[in-house]
């Protein structure tokens, strides 16, 4: 598997950003587009793990990804390129693999030296954004070059997103739980703290 060298910054100002990458020289590779996701449960059952269908608008992508910890070095995936979103979502569930979750976001790419620069927009969440690169220099360049805090950054999934946001989610909550995580829909209790 691979290792994801990532870190979050959370509650952005989108145009704030833009402007920030603008100026450090950044690419846009992909506007803003509406992304969808369909999250399975793993055989194994492994609450930090899941297999991953995803259409990101230019491509669709199946991922196996799994935290190992939450630090810059916790994620590790396998992904692969896929040709058709709809009929690899229906070739798991014929395999016996169980949705665990329907999730919609809105994500912009750009590309900043060797790191990827993502905004993305989760139902009931303020705007975050994600560095990725291939080593931890480049992501910590990439943030010290957009003015973040690396003390503010970060690690995991979007869940820890989610924690930062809504501190009473039960500690064994991960938001790959939540049936249903599309913008047309109600936050569920439990993000706020209600049974």
């Amino acid at each position: 598997m691979q290792t994801e060298i990532e870190a979050k910054f959370l509650k952005v100002d989108i145009n704030a950003v833009r402007a920030k990458l603008q100026a450090a020289g950044a690419s846009c590779e992909q506007p803003m587009r509406l992304m969808q996701r369909v999250v399975f449960h793993t055989t194994h059952n492994n609450p930090n793990a899941y297999v991953r269908v995803r259409a990101e608008g230019n491509k669709s992508t199946l991922t196996y990804k799994q935290f190992d910890e939450l630090g810059l070095h916790g994620a590790k995936e396998i992904e692969t390129t896929i040709g058709d979103y709809q009929q690899t979502v229906e070739l798991l569930k014929a395999a016996g693999l169980q949705v665990k979750s329907l999730q919609e976001t809105k994500r912009e790419t750009w590309k900043l030296g060797e790191a990827e620069v993502v905004i993305d927009e989760w139902p009931w969440l303020e705007p975050f954004i994600e560095i990725e690169g291939p080593s931890e220099e480049s992501v910590r360049d990439a943030a010290a070059q957009l003015e973040f805090d690396w003390s503010t950054a970060v690690f995991g999934g979007a869940t820890e997103a989610y924690r930062a946001s809504y501190p009473n989610l039960p500690a064994t909550m991960v938001m790959d739980d939540v049936p249903d995580i599309r913008f047309d829909t109600e936050p569920p209790a439990r993000l706020k703290g209600e049974q």
